[in-house]
């Protein structure tokens, strides 16, 4: 019997110097205790990606003050000075890659050059007397309102992930509770089996086998402390914090949530859904901006004008003469342009736009129906979750009950080992499973909030 023991001893031996180490390891790092709500603020003020929504957010913003900001006049002043020839021809030209020369035609090339100035206020507005650009603002107002709603789908969803994840860590502390309890239950019927065996009332093979039930209990606890500190670092990523995240909030996890039927067929409120119809309104703005683009458009101008040259009218060339203004002009006047070919280019493009419209429209229903889909999966999931955690509650009651029952009879030598072992068994699994139905019910009442696309329908259930 001493040589069967000694594999046992020499195991658990082992074993409690790894739950030492593991032990020392999470002593020797700090934990921060947070509130789900404080969680939440925490998020939205630090992680990079939401930051990056809010920052395109303002440049949309700005982009519309752009747009409304090119509806006002152009006023353009300019000088300029050079030095040329006068030798001229009358007639017509394409401007592009050639340089004016003004004035009469020349008689013969005089290839002199003299000095010539030029000095301008030009104002140039493009009223909006057909709407044209108050459409471009509209577009420029349905984008900003897209970036609004990408950044609280996107703000949506993280603070899901987070209270998702908060739960992950409520429920695996109570395990890890649960697990410590188990090894408490062990090492008590390993102290009874050292007296009943020195008594003579069990075989001295109880003794080893409750080692090695400890040894195995005290293993469960440390692949739960593992999963806890696993859950706690993927926290502490969303929130970009250096510390392991612990939640205070725990008392709710231990009740049952109450049960709430969701009906919602629209999801005006959430944040997909309006994301989509921010999408929708892009196009529909930029449809309306289309059948506008191909109106006239009405042009309003006026300079002063302001000439230089060193060229006299009778021929004589005074070189350096032309720095001096000599001649001033003004003008003003309007001009009403019909893109009289634009109209087959536009057609087209409207066409193109009113296809991405009613793609964008079958985007808003097809999301629509997924949710009410997942929503009706959810009023399923948490009536049944409710029913099986009140059910659970009696398997725990019973299974309390028979182990406690079978702890005397073993203590009197009325049943063996694997009898107890059994009913232990059957207890530690009556224990995971309510914490299990538990955290099941509270995170299928969080589906029923990420469907809605309201959290406060999960943190006002917490209070």
């Amino acid at each position: 019997m001493r040589y069967f023991l000694v594999p046992f001893l020499l195991f658990l031996f082992l074993s409690n110097r790894l739950f030492a180490s593991v032990q020392y390891i999470k002593e020797n790092q700090t934990d921060t205790l947070i509130t789900i709500r404080s969680a939440l603020q925490m998020a939205e003020q630090r992680y990079p990606l939401l930051q990056s929504k809010q920052l395109e957010a303002k440049a949309a913003a700005q982009n519309v003050n752009v747009i409304k900001y090119n509806k006002q006049p152009a006023i353009d002043a300019a000088y300029q000075a050079g030095v040329g020839t006068a030798n001229n021809l009358t007639g017509m030209f394409y401007p592009g890659n050639i340089l004016p020369v003004t004035g009469p035609p020349s008689l013969v090339n005089n290839y002199t050059p003299a000095v010539g100035t030029a000095a301008s206020l030009l104002l140039n507005w493009q009223a909006d007397v057909f709407k044209e650009k108050t459409a471009q603002v509209n577009v420029a107002e349905a984008e900003l309102q897209f970036k609004k709603a990408d950044y609280q789908q996107a703000l949506f969803q993280h603070k899901i992930s987070i209270i998702s994840n908060y739960l992950d860590i409520l429920f695996v502390k109570d395990i890890v509770s649960v697990n410590e309890f188990n090894i408490a239950r062990t090492e008590a019927n390993l102290q009874q089996s050292f007296i009943l065996t020195k008594s003579g009332i069990k075989p001295g093979v109880d003794t080893a086998l409750f080692l090695s039930e400890l040894a195995k209990a005290k293993i469960d606890l440390l692949l739960a402390k593992q999963q806890l500190q696993i859950y706690q670092i993927k926290l502490a990523s969303l929130l970009v914090s250096n510390n392991l995240p612990m939640p205070t909030d725990t008392a709710f996890i231990h009740q049952l949530p109450v049960q709430t039927i969701s009906t919602d067929t629209v999801f005006s409120t959430n944040p997909l859904v309006q994301s989509f119809q921010s999408a929708l309104n892009i196009s529909l703005s930029k449809e309306s901006a289309l059948k506008k683009s191909y109106l006239p458009k009405l042009n309003i101008w006026g300079t002063t004008f302001a000439r230089g040259s060193g060229f006299e009218t009778d021929g004589t060339i005074k070189t350096f003469d032309g720095f001096a203004i000599n001649k001033l002009n003004y003008g003003a006047g309007v001009q009403l342009v019909f893109p009289i070919m634009k109209y087959g280019e536009v057609k087209r493009q409207i066409a193109q736009q009113n296809l991405l419209s009613k793609s964008a429209t079958a985007k808003i229903v097809e999301t629509q129906l997924a949710l009410t889909t997942q929503q009706r999966i959810n009023n399923t999931m948490f009536a049944n979750s409710l029913v099986i955690a009140n059910e659970a509650q009696k398997q725990l009651a019973a299974a309390n009950y028979a182990f406690n029952a079978m702890k005397i009879r073993y203590s009197n030598g009325l049943v063996n080992y694997t009898e107890v072992i059994q009913a232990q068994y059957n207890l530690l699994k009556a224990e995971l499973d309510i914490k299990k139905y538990y955290w099941d019910a509270w995170k299928t009442l969080l589906l029923q909030a990420a469907v809605s696309g309201n959290e406060n329908l999960f943190l006002n259930a917490i209070k």
